[in-house]
């Protein structure tokens, strides 16, 4: 089976999520084996979070899912992209599109990015 070179990067890869109608950059996260073959066993887009060492369904609490259009691996086979249909509008858990909702705008971050929803509302306090 074909897949990401896990020894050579330590057991974890980054994996880049983007929207394969709009070509936007979605999140950035890591997977590691397991989480690659759940991926490609459900169609669903499985991490790994290295702050709670475990597997994620991206969007098991907000039921934002991501599902698989294609998957891409690099020249080196160390780095994933996957183009994703982005259910529920949000990729990011501070309830924007994107995690990457801010542009840096000379030496301040400004809000850039289209909010979706409340994270105290999806998931309480902790977001």
């Amino acid at each position: 089976m074909i897949k990401p070179d896990f020894e050579k990067t330590g057991g974890l890869v980054p994996v880049i999520a983007q929207d394969y109608k709009t070509g936007d950059v979605l999140m950035l996260a890591y997977m590691n084996e397991e989480a690659w073959k759940k991926t490609l066993e459900t169609g669903k887009v499985h991490y790994y979070s290295r702050s709670r060492n475990k597997i994620w369904l991206k969007g098991e609490s907000s039921g934002h899912v991501q599902l698989v259009k294609e998957i891409f691996l690099d020249c080196d086979l160390d780095t994933v992209l996957i183009k994703v249909d982005q259910l529920g509008g949000a990729a990011c858990h501070k309830g924007y599109r994107s995690c990457f909702y801010r542009r840096l705008d000379g030496n301040e971050l400004k809000i850039v990015g289209e909010k979706i929803f409340d994270p105290e509302v999806v998931y309480g306090k902790k977001a």
